[in-house]
């Protein structure tokens, strides 16, 4: 289940309501909402997320989680151009072994990515950038 799925579902209970009443009042079908709950579709769009502000007037530590589950909960991820192809095969890497990662990898993983303060001694990989002829200079 994505974050914002799970926050969904909690914020749709503890304020008692059903997901059918829900959508009658923000305007959306049940059907959406249940495949947003279920974690079958991607983060929804802002008017969603402010009609759900309004509709249940979340306070603004409440909105800080919500659009953080959103944020947490995109499934597409872009790399930058510029990055150091490591970052490619490590993409790659993990696009093919993120069904079977266990929980300690999981976490593991987050431990490193919170390293990045303490790493700044090291030098980073410098990224080797191709010179781009000019028209001009092109021989035919």
């Amino acid at each position: 289940m994505s974050p914002f799925a799970d926050y969904l579902h909690g914020l749709r209970m503890r304020h008692g309501i059903r997901q059918v009443e829900l959508a009658e009042i923000i305007g959306y079908e049940q059907t959406y909402l249940s495949s947003l709950e279920l974690g079958k579709k991607g983060p929804p769009t802002k008017e969603f997320i402010n009609k759900l502000i309004k509709q249940f007037n979340l306070s603004s530590s409440e909105q800080d989680l919500l659009l953080k589950a959103v944020e947490a909960s995109e499934r597409k991820t872009v790399i930058d151009t510029d990055v150091h192809q490591d970052v490619y095969w490590m993409m790659h890497d993990l696009r093919i072994r993120l069904p079977e990662l266990t929980t300690i990898q999981i976490q593991l993983i987050r431990i490193a990515l919170g390293l990045k303060d303490s790493l700044n001694e090291f030098p980073k990989v410098s990224v080797r950038q191709l010179k781009r002829r000019r028209k001009e200079e092109t021989p035919m």
